[in-house]
């Protein structure tokens, strides 16, 4: 791919909720004002005909901006495969909503592409937190729990199993290989917090290309919003309780081997590294040291029984996903349009 084609970006920013209107209006200007500017960004609306409209409103004198409803059932992913079905840019780059990219986000995305068998980047998510401050018992080795860069992931430009949704960009040919988000595993609106839609697509992808290789660039930065309810220890065992109903899905579809390859070396080095510290911190008397190894474990044995009950579901057929390919506009082709 040369360099202007790697500058051919689109970003997809999904929506639902009127709720996040300052929100997503600052994730529409932090991309507006990239070092390196998107060929466009989609705001695709999830089923709210209300917001649809207020947004159509808002940015119908602004070319760039593009405001669509998901044409798929209600969900994260499908809203993804929207965007990407009617994006015109080479690559596709997905902002959460209640965050906003530093001003070399794409630049940093684009650069990566330079090698033709990189099919997708994904950055580095910083939390703001609600009360202005982290608390003090909630540690960073799940700061995935509120959508986050969590501690035990490499530093600088690596190589990785998969990205993270919320700050990631993807080739198209990615998604003539290997399809869109799976439907049926990720966010629905108010439902329980699932995730791993991005980690299925990504082994999905490396299975079509075994010469794919997916990196993660720290440089990419964004930050992400944490709502004040996302700060107590009840969202957290939520969070951590689905996150394992959605790894049993994962492994369901792609093998545990696979389904389970990073989360592995998280729960058998990173986890006790992190316990350890918040017990030498408890000792020292430092703030939230015990609650951070407690939360840890909490964490780990919450995930397990969400695991654990996923495995049996979906032995039992009673838990399914889907994986649609994408059909829409593409390319050159869609340049014209």
């Amino acid at each position: 791919m040369s360099g202007p084609d790697i500058a051919r970006i689109s970003v997809v920013v999904c929506v639902y909720t009127e709720d996040r209107w300052e929100d997503i209006l600052a994730a529409v200007s932090s991309v507006r004002t990239q070092s390196l500017p998107a060929l466009e960004t989609l705001l695709v609306v999830d089923h709210n005909a209300t917001l649809l409209e207020r947004l159509t409103r808002e940015y119908k004198e602004t070319d760039a901006v593009r405001v669509l409803a998901n044409a798929g059932p209600r969900g994260l992913s499908a809203g993804r495969n929207t965007g990407i079905a009617v994006s015109r840019g080479e690559i596709i780059a997905f902002l959460d909503d209640d965050a906003v990219a530093e001003r070399d986000w794409l630049r940093h995305f684009a650069a990566g592409y330079a090698d033709p068998r990189v099919m997708a980047v994904g950055g580095r998510t910083m939390p703001i937190w609600a009360s202005g401050r982290r608390p003090a018992w909630f540690p960073e080795e799940f700061d995935w729990v509120v959508g986050c860069t969590y501690k035990g992931l490499p530093p600088g430009r690596v190589q990785v199993r998969n990205v993270l949704g919320g700050n990631a960009s993807f080739r198209r040919t990615a998604f003539d290989a290997a399809g869109g988000f799976a439907t049926g595993i990720g966010r629905d609106g108010d439902k329980r917090p699932l995730g791993c839609e991005e980690t299925e697509l990504c082994i999905r992808l490396t299975r079509a290309r075994p010469d794919a290789i997916l990196l993660i660039d720290d440089r990419a930065v964004i930050h992400h919003r944490v709502p004040e309810a996302r700060e107590h220890f009840g969202y957290f065992r939520t969070r951590a309780y689905a996150e394992g109903l959605s790894k049993a899905l994962v492994a369901r579809s792609v093998g545990s081997d696979k389904g389970l390859e990073s989360e592995r070396r998280y729960t058998t080095r990173v986890l006790p590294a992190g316990i350890l510290r918040g017990l030498r911190d408890a000792a020292l008397a430092r703030p939230g040291g015990a609650g951070r190894a407690g939360a840890i474990v909490a964490g780990v044995l919450t995930a397990a029984g969400g695991y654990v009950l996923g495995s049996v579901r979906a032995r039992r057929g009673g838990a399914t996903f889907s994986v649609v390919e994408i059909e829409g506009v593409r390319g050159d082709e869609g340049a014209a349009a």
